[in-house]
Formats: structure tokens, sequence, C-alpha cells
């Protein structure tokens, strides 16, 4: 039954809509600007962050790279399934212009649909990595299809993402053209359709096949596209994982499975071909191809290529085992060298002197905690300890360096506060520095950087800016040149209270707050109503955001894998800079073995490719390329020109400072160990296969792989020392050294891969055979005994093993530590070179004792920095040291360690009058 309206009611209609419509749309827009408000706001942060950093064109270029392919393809499918649909209700009897509301909630439901389409197939980095890498090369050419690595990198994703696209627009197409066609259909044909009525579902068949030119176009192209993604799904091949007998193309794939994609590729354009001829159910047929493809390959490896693996995968297995090393470095400025070592070997102490003035008795994880008790100072923590060498003196030294972070928690129930958290303590202050090998003669490690204000006890090193406001660990944001002093660091009256020293930040980091709109934005991009409140923020106050070295970095450059482990340095202008390695990967590299990082990045190539400079104080971040033969960096650097900065524009000071990063070493050594075979038999067989060498850290502990160390030392054949990182090996499931992986860090040798092998006749001593030596030795058994029962606690660092003339030199510090206070002092040093085992109060007395039994000769006596001389009776430095000792347990027991640690110090100074 129809419903006649009076003619004049849809001319009052239009104006009483047109009297609400302005209303609603403003209604609408606040409601959306409320919704979006903190966004929006935060987009405005964003701006003034990257015009910190001088980078907006960046930041402009990076948001176009990751927005723009998936809006345009949006539009494309938008319009595809638009037209389908369009086509649909033509086929079904009807039109969009007859069905308003329906229209309208179709064309929104289309632009959802093809929003989500789009957003799941197209990737904007995919887009732009491809035409970024247009013009770059590689060395590198895969051994199947003689593509290079630009290709597997930059064209296959893109092309593959293209191709999946045009699959998702003809898919998603016929089956919008379909369902709009039908349903319209049977709404015309079947007038109970939707109506409650009972439909009887075999009068479907009365509707016939779906005889449309829309519907039939989309089904061609996409049985092309699926066609085009059996052809280029050859070169997916290339990544398969076989376990653990290799990756990449093997026998069965290069026979069987690469002529079958070609096969299932005719197969399905013979089957759009008899679509367009109209024959849809024989082009079903072509299907077949698909169940031999399932059952051949199976078959095939099962009954010929398994009773023969080894001699038909043999050339598969060369090149896995190339290609790998390849994708891993291991192929690029390495060598392996003979090192012809013997367990009894003879040492020139006097030659190797430099070197032996370098060994690290200072085990990281001893020189942080001793920190924390010797050097207290509130509220600023240790949160790492990074290894170096400065120049000091006019020699290379090694040394250890601490910086000091803020750390709010020390503050209680304070660091709540919102005037303590975001204007007061705002950033570290200084650090502290020790030669790795120097100690003092109450056994705690000689600093040549310390203090709060800063002391700098050499003439070698400054520090002029010691404020730390961008770090590993920081809070955010803060807030600086405000009416609020800044907290420095306490210190201590003259009547023996305590008093704080401030400072005003007067860096270039941050940006203004000092219109009242910035501070809106803020407040409300942060949800922290104070900003806006407080009345702490004057016309020059800054805001400054993204402090934390991971989140600034990673910000800046998301595309590439940051180091987790920053490193600071000193600059000889006395700032405080810190370095961080970055590395293009990618899980792209043909016929290479993958392996995970922690945090889950996998990959199966790895490049040191970028190593970044951040201020400590202004937070100014500069990116210098250091490989320039790798593809990835060289794309992005052409998509971001502004962004890097080639490596030799690094500064020189800086560049004395970089090293090879620990992240890829290890992973090197762990494809090394099992690819340093390439021979196919005996990689097929892990006849030599390699385990790092282990060693157990602290009393009675587990054995565990021993950790990279960074040391000064002289590679074998080689005139002087230098600062490099090492890495032991040892023969699978036993514990005798087989080889070496060094990584050199200085000067041109930078990146250098030096592999020692050993010689396989002779029986060098690992890691864990010289702690079981040293534990075995009755004078050092009791001596561990009696001092882990009497109120403290035994310290073993990881043993040292040093490469010297012919032979290997261990060392083996020995820490001890009241079991109350973690304050480790080295107590005694253990030598072993071969089957000689010293052990002495200092390691100039140990090092003595082992050359005087070199020589086989009595000892001398030798004086050391670490042994005090005994005071005479009536010596004033007793009365003197007895004053100190009684305010350092006075300072101790009140928790005052800033000033426990003077009085150490102190202690020290009167003893060596």
């Amino acid at each position: 039954m129809a419903i006649e309206f009076p003619r004049d009611l849809p001319r009052q209609l239009p104006r009483s809509r047109g009297s609400r419509r302005p209303i609603a749309l403003l209604i609408g827009i606040v409601v959306l600007l409320l919704v979006f408000s903190r966004t929006i706001c935060g987009l405005i942060l964003d701006y003034a962050w990257w015009g910190e950093l001088g980078q907006v064109p960046t930041w402009i270029r990076m948001s176009a790279y990751q927005f723009g392919p998936p809006v345009a393809a949006w539009i494309i499918l938008f319009l595809v399934l638009w037209i389908a649909h369009a086509r649909g209700l033509k086929y079904g009897g009807t039109r969009l212009g007859e069905h308003r509301l329906y229209s309208r909630l179709a064309t929104l439901g289309l632009a959802l649909l093809s929003l989500i389409v789009a957003l799941s197939v197209v990737d904007g980095w995919t887009v732009a990595r491809f035409f970024g890498g247009v013009s770059t090369t590689s060395g590198y050419t895969d051994p199947v299809f003689g593509r290079s690595l630009s290709f597997y990198f930059f064209d296959l994703p893109f092309f593959s993402m293209l191709i999946h696209f045009v699959t998702a627009c003809a898919l998603t197409g016929g089956i919008v053209h379909y369902v709009t066609a039908r349903g319209w259909q049977l709404r015309r044909e079947l007038p109970g359709f939707g109506r409650g009525t009972e439909i009887d579902l075999r009068d479907l068949r009365a509707l016939g096949a779906l005889e449309s030119k829309m519907f039939n176009a989309l089904l061609v192209v996409f049985l092309i596209a699926v066609a085009a993604e059996f052809w280029i799904g050859r070169f997916d091949y290339l990544f398969s994982d076989h376990g653990n007998l290799m990756s990449g193309v093997d026998y069965v794939q290069q026979n069987i499975e690469l002529p079958m994609q070609a096969v299932k590729a005719f197969a399905a354009l013979l089957a759009a071909a008899l679509v367009l001829a109209g024959r849809r159910k024989l082009a079903m047929a072509c299907a077949v191809v698909l169940v031999i493809d399932w059952a051949l390959p199976p078959m095939v490896s099962s009954l010929y290529v398994k009773p023969n693996e080894l001699a038909l995968e043999r050339p598969f297995l060369a090149r896995h085992i190339e290609a790998t090393r390849a994708a891993y470095g291991l192929d690029r400025r390495a060598r392996e060298k003979e090192f012809s070592a013997q367990k009894e070997g003879h040492i020139d102490f006097a030659k190797n002197r430099p070197m032996l003035d370098n060994v690290r008795l200072w085990d990281w994880r001893a020189f942080h905690d001793t920190l924390s008790q010797s050097q207290p100072l509130r509220p600023y923590t240790y949160a790492d300890t990074d290894v170096d060498r400065y120049t000091i003196n006019g020699n290379v030294r090694q040394v250890l360096l601490a910086p000091r972070e803020l750390d709010l928690n020390q503050l209680g129930d304070a660091r709540h506060l919102w005037v303590n958290s975001a204007l007061t303590f705002t950033h570290g202050y200084g650090l502290v520095l020790a030669e790795a090998s120097r100690i003092t003669s109450t056994g705690l490690p000689e600093l040549l950087v310390k203090s709060a204000p800063i002391e700098v006890l050499t003439p070698s090193i400054k520090v002029t800016k010691p404020e730390i406001y961008f770090s590993e660990a920081a809070q955010e944001p803060v807030f600086v040149r405000t009416a609020q002093p800044e907290f420095n660091y306490p210190s201590t009256k003259n009547d023996g209270g305590s008093s704080e020293v401030n400072t005003r930040y007067e860096g270039r980091g941050g940006f203004p707050m000092s219109s009242f709109g910035m501070r809106l934005t803020a407040a409300i991009a942060e949800g922290d109503g104070n900003i806006l409140l407080t009345n702490s923020l004057t016309p020059e106050s800054r805001m400054i955001i993204r402090r934390r070295i991971p989140e600034r970095l990673s910000q800046l450059a998301g595309f590439l894998t940051w180091d987790t482990d920053p490193y600071l340095v000193v600059t000889d202008a006395g700032r405080l800079v810190w370095i961080v390695d970055g590395y293009t990967t990618s899980e792209s590299h043909p016929y290479s073995r993958a392996l995970g990082l922690e945090g889950g990045v996998r990959f199966n190539y790895i490049r040191n490719a970028v190593k970044a400079t951040v201020d400590a104080y202004d937070g100014d971040v500069h990116m210098y390329i250091f490989d320039d033969e790798d593809p990835l960096i060289a794309a992005y650097q052409h998509l971001f020109p502004d962004l890097f900065t080639p490596g030799s524009a690094m500064p020189a000071d800086l560049r004395m400072h970089v090293r090879y990063p620990e992240v890829l070493f290890r992973a090197q050594a762990e494809m090394f160990r099992t690819y340093h075979m390439r021979d196919p038999e005996s990689f097929y067989n892990r006849a030599d296969q390699w385990d790092v060498a282990t060693g157990t850290v602290g009393q009675g502990g587990q054995p565990t792989p021993v950790n990279p160390t960074y040391m000064v030392m002289t590679l074998p054949g080689e005139p002087k020392p230098e600062f490099m990182l090492m890495l032991p090996f040892t023969p699978r499931n036993k514990q005798n050294l087989i080889g070496l992986m060094v990584a050199r860090c200085d000067g041109p040798h930078l990146g250098e891969l030096v592999f020692l092998d050993l010689p396989k006749q002779e029986v060098i001593a690992g890691p864990l055979q010289i702690e079981a030596l040293i534990n075995q030795d009755q004078t050092i058994s009791k001596d561990l005994t009696l001092w882990n029962q009497q109120g403290s606690q035994v310290l073993r660092s990881q043993v040292l093993v040093l490469p010297i003339d012919q032979t290997f030199l261990y060392v083996a510090p020995i820490y001890i530590q009241a079991s109350e206070a973690r304050m480790p002092q080295l107590k005694k040093v253990a030598l072993v070179m071969g089957n000689t085992l010293v052990y002495a109060d200092t390691y100039d007395q140990a090092l003595a004792q082992l050359d005087a039994d070199q020589k086989g000769v009595a000892a001398p006596v030798v004086q050391t920095s670490a042994v005090a001389p005994v005071a005479p009776a009536g010596d004033s430095r007793i009365e003197e040291v007895r004053a100190h000792l009684k305010k350092y347990r006075d300072f101790a027991a009140q928790g005052k360690w800033a000033d426990a640690g003077k009085e150490l110090e102190a202690i020290e100074a009167a003893v060596r009058k």
C-alpha cells in the first residue's frame, strides 16, 4: 500500500533541514576536534620537535612516503569497488539514484572496506624503498636467476605488493559486484525475498549464471594476477628454510618446484582465456595442476633425494654457505690467519709492555658496584658502564666510563610531585672515568674523572659541560629556563649540613613554550593540566621531549635498527656526546640463514651502516654513513638527503672513539662458528663445528658462553697494540681453544675482521679450563673458602684471553666484597701461561713473578701503587687516617654516601704521603 504525501510537504522539508544543517555541521566539527584534539596537538609538538632538530623536510618526506601510497591505493580501490557496485545494480535492474539512503550507506561501506583492504595490502615504505633504490648497486648476484641484491631488497617486494594489490582489487571488486547483482536480482525476480515469506532456495537456479561483462573482466584480471603471483613466486624459493640443512633453493625446488611455478602460471593464464571464451567449467579444470604441485615434490624428495642427499645437495650447500657469509659480512674486509700458538711459549715482557699495561683488571660489573658505593651522588645512579680508549699522557689507555643519570626513585614519594619531575630534577650530572688497569692501595679503581663538582685529575681530559639532559634513561617532558631553579648536585656546608647547587639550562635543546597557545597545546598533548596552570614558565622557557637516546633516534630514523647500548664520549672540547650504532637489516638475502636479535628483530642480512651522535647537553643529532657499499643505506640516503652525512665528515675527536659494535659482532660470531666450514661435505656432517667458549662469572656459577670483550692488545703480526673486540671459540662440546675472532676498531682498520685459527695438534686451554686450574690450586682454594666465610663474598670476572707472542696469557682478577654492602675491591690477580699459574696481591707482582718463573730466577720485590708503604712508628698519618675512618663510618651510618666516598679518598691520600 503506497502512502501519498501532500504536494506542499516536500517544499517545507528542505527549508527545515537547511536551517539545521549549519548547526549540525558545527556540532560535528566540535565533536571531531574534541575526539582528535590530543592527536592534533601531538602533531603540533611533533612539528616543533622536528624543527628543533632542523629536520622538518625529512618529517614531511617521511609522512608522504608512509601515508601517500596507502591513500592512493585507497582511492583506486574505492573507485573499482564503486564501479563494480554500480554495474551490479544495473545488472540487478536498478540504479543508485533510485535509492538515496541505500546509496549513501553503500558508499560509506565501500569506502570503509576499500580503506581496510588498502591498508592491509599496501605498505608505503615498500614503495619508497623501490624508488629510493632505483640507482643502487650491489656486488652480490644470486646463482639461480642472476639477479642483484638490489632486486631482492627493492624491486621484488614492490612488484609482489603491486600484484597483491591488483589481486585484492579484482577479488573484492568481483565479490562486491556479484553480491550486489544477485541481491537486487533476487529482489526483482522474487518479490517475497526479504519480506518475511519463505523462499525456496531451488528457485535461485532460475536466475542462471551471472553473465556480466564486469564480472568476467574482474575474474580475468584476477586470474592474470594469480598467474603473475605464481611467476614472481619463483623468487620466494630463494628464502626457503630447510631446517638445519640449509636455506634457499635445494635440489627438489630447482628441478621440480621452479618448473611447476611456470606451469601454474601458464595454467592461470589458460583459465583466464577460457573465461573470456565463456568456458568457465573448463577453466576450473586447470586447477588440477595444483594437485600435481602438491603431490610431486614430496614424492621426489622422499624416494630419490633423501637416499642421496649429500651428493645431490652439494652444489646447493655451497651456494648457501657463500651466501650466508656474504650476508653477514664474513667475506668482506675479513681474513683468516694461522696463529701457530704453543701452550708453553715465551713472552717478551719488555716488548709487550704497552699491551700488558692496558690489561683490563676491572670487570665492568665490579666497577659499577664499586662506584655505587665509593662515588654515590643522590639522586643520580650509574645505569651503565662503557669500555673505551683515551690518549692519556701521550699513551693509549683503556678506560671504564660510567655516566651519572637521574634516578627519580631515589626521591621517594617526592618523585611524584610535578615540580620535581618536570622543573627541578631535569638532568644527570657528570661521569666517572678510570683506567681499566690501575688500582689504588685499597683495591679500588683509580679515578681520573670523579665527584661533583666535576674533578678531572689528568690534563689529557677536560669536561666543560657535565650536565646530561639527553641519556639512556630520562623522564619527560621537562621544562628548562623556568622560574624554578634546576638541581645540579648536592654539596656540604661549612657547618656540616647539606645544600644544593643549582643550574640554568643554556643550550639549544627543546622548543619555546613562551605563548599561551603552545602551553595549551602541550597540556592537551601530554594530558597534563599543570603545564597550563603553572606560574614557573617564563617567556624564555623551553620544553624538551624525546630525551631518551633510543627513542630520539627511532623517531628520526625508525627504518633503521638502533643499538640498545649507546656509549658516552668526552670530546676534546670537553662536551659529552653519545655514540650509537645503527644497523640496516633485511630478510631478503637469497640463500642466507636467518637469525634473530633480542626484541624480536629477525634478519638474514645486516650491516653497521650508520653511526649516530647525540649531544648530551643540546640533543643535536648527526647520522654518519660508515658503509657506502650497503644498498639499503644508499636508498635511504636518496630518500632523506638532509638526514645523513658521510662518515668522513665525523669530527676527528669523535671518530677516534667509534668502535666495532657488539651486536653485529655477536651475529657474525654465531654464523662463523658454523660457516667457517666452507667445504659442503664438512658443513653437511658438522664435522668441525665450533662453540663460543664458556666460563663462569661468580663463585659456583654455571658455565655460560663468554661475552665479547673490548681490549687493547697487539694483534699477532702487528707492530703496536690497538683497541679491538675479541671472542674465543672452542670445538663443539669441548673446552680447549680452537680459534679467535677479532674485530679491529682503530683508524683505517675500523670494521676489519681477523680470524685466528689455532693449530689442531696443539691443545690450548680455554677459559673454563683456566678457571678449573685456578680453583684446584690449594692456596687459592683456601683463600676463596676463607673469604666466603667471613661475612664477605668473592667475585670472579670473566677470564681474559690474550694472544701474545706465540702463546696465550690468561688474566683472572679476583674481587672481594662485604655481604652487607656491594663494594668490590680487587684482592688478588691470577695469571696463567701454559701450565704456570701465578697468584699475587697485585697485577704488577704477578707479572714480575711470571717473568721470573719464565727465566728461572727468583721473583724481584715489586713496589707498586697497589701496595701501601708501612707507616713508621709515631707516624702522624696514623691519626689522620683514624680521623677520616671515623668520619667515614659516621657518614655511612647516616646514608651520606657522597661524603663517605670523599673520606675514603682522603684516607688514600693520607696513606700516600
